[in-house]
């Protein structure tokens, strides 16, 4: 059994934050229901490579649901989801604050109608404060919460990755599942809210915040970590990673470069005093690096146990024989999108990997399914059609 079998999510979203969350519980078995607006949904279905009217970013955040088409402006759309809200076990949303409950879909009126609701709101800054109103994208949230300034570069530069959407998708998906389990507890649905800013920092602060975190002012700032282990290591043709974190792991890469030598300097033998003398004990070895080749070095490296690895290209990380031995990349064809690849949810139960769910919808496919099995008659999927509140 799938840890989110019987579970029915109604989502309203667009972009990722929301709908990525919604896809890692439909892949663990959740009915998703996505609900989007009549004329062009969400706007992440024509965002980069597309075939058949969905582009590669809205499946990679929306397989396994249903799309079903509502004009919430209109009091009969807003109608009909309050009427399906008996059959809902979750809501979760990405609208600004105040948007829900101006079309009379909020928090409180929905889980008047269903208690065992729980009902999660995604936002950019929070409820209330100088921000709440304020649009947030990523790059927005990683400006406010740090991850410019913690690269361990001079200035300020971004992780160049949808990275705060989805840690708030990921830090979403937990809340929703601690609310279910309250549930199951105490029988009553939960309000959750989670803003991107809030999980932002979460997630960055255990080490970009170390210097940041004791307060007494007998503390000193140490180097982070991200001055330490996170150094692209050029060679003859190409360039690598390593992490050598211990005395025996740096004796390893003077070894494997022929610098056995600068053991016994001491501006390096031991860890305080290379750490303040840690750029010219990387200049020291930068030429060594570049005259030899990454199968090489990555070799020699790997022979004196020092963990390292080479920068993979996107082919190559795709290709790797460690992803096939976890069963981690699906290709499968999509009717409308051809052939596909797909990664799968990584969480594996009992050892064994959850099958990829559905395909992703395309825009609205699923509204008369979904209206009849939520038991609307004909004559009412027909007058909703009609009246321009479903397509």
């Amino acid at each position: 059994m799938k840890p989110f079998e019987n579970i029915t999510v109604l989502e309203f979203s667009t972009m990722i934050t929301a709908s990525f969350a919604a896809m890692m519980m439909a892949d663990q078995g959740a009915r998703v229901i996505k609900v989007e607006p009549m004329d062009m949904g969400d706007p992440m279905r024509y965002i980069g490579a597309a075939k058949g009217g969905i582009s590669a970013l809205f499946a990679n955040c929306n397989r396994g649901k249903q799309s079903i088409k509502v004009d919430l402006k209109q009091a009969a759309g807003q109608q009909l989801i309050r009427d399906m809200m008996p059959q809902v076990d979750v809501v979760i949303h990405n609208f600004r604050p105040g948007v829900m409950d101006s079309l009379g879909l909020g928090s409180a009126s929905l889980r008047e109608i269903n208690p065992r609701l729980v009902y999660l709101a995604v936002s950019g800054f929070g409820t209330t404060g100088p921000l709440a109103k304020a649009p947030a994208y990523d790059p927005i949230i990683q400006a406010h919460v740090g991850m410019t300034a913690s690269q361990g570069m001079a200035g300020h530069t971004f992780i160049r990755n949808l990275m705060c959407d989805k840690i708030t998708a990921y830090t979403a998906m937990q809340a929703v599942t601690g609310a279910l389990l309250v549930r199951a507890n105490t029988g009553e649905g939960q309000h959750v809210d989670v803003a991107m800013i809030d999980a932002g920092l979460f997630f960055i602060y255990p080490d970009s915040f170390m210097n940041d975190t004791l307060m007494d002012s007998d503390i000193a700032p140490q180097p982070l970590l991200s001055d330490l282990i996170y150094e692209l290591t050029e060679t003859q043709d190409g360039a690598i990673t390593m992490s050598a974190a211990t005395d025996r792991q740096r004796a390893g890469v003077l070894k494997a470069l022929g610098k056995e030598s600068m053991m016994a300097d001491p501006r390096f033998n031991s860890m305080e005093s290379l750490l303040q003398n840690i750029d010219a004990y990387r200049e020291s070895l930068a030429d060594a690096f570049k005259q030899l080749p990454t199968d090489v070095i990555l070799a020699r490296l790997i022979e004196n146990e020092v963990p390292a690895a080479r920068c993979l290209s996107r082919a190559e990380v795709l290709s790797q024989p460690q992803l096939k031995s976890n069963e981690t990349i699906v290709e499968r064809d999509h009717p409308l999108m051809g052939s596909m690849r797909l990664v799968r949810s990584p969480a594996k139960f009992n050892g064994e990997p959850l099958p990829v769910a559905g395909h992703a919808p395309a825009h609205g496919q699923d509204t008369d399914q979904v209206l009849s099995d939520f038991g609307l008659s004909i004559d009412a999927r027909q007058a909703l059609k009609a009246a321009g509140a479903v397509a």
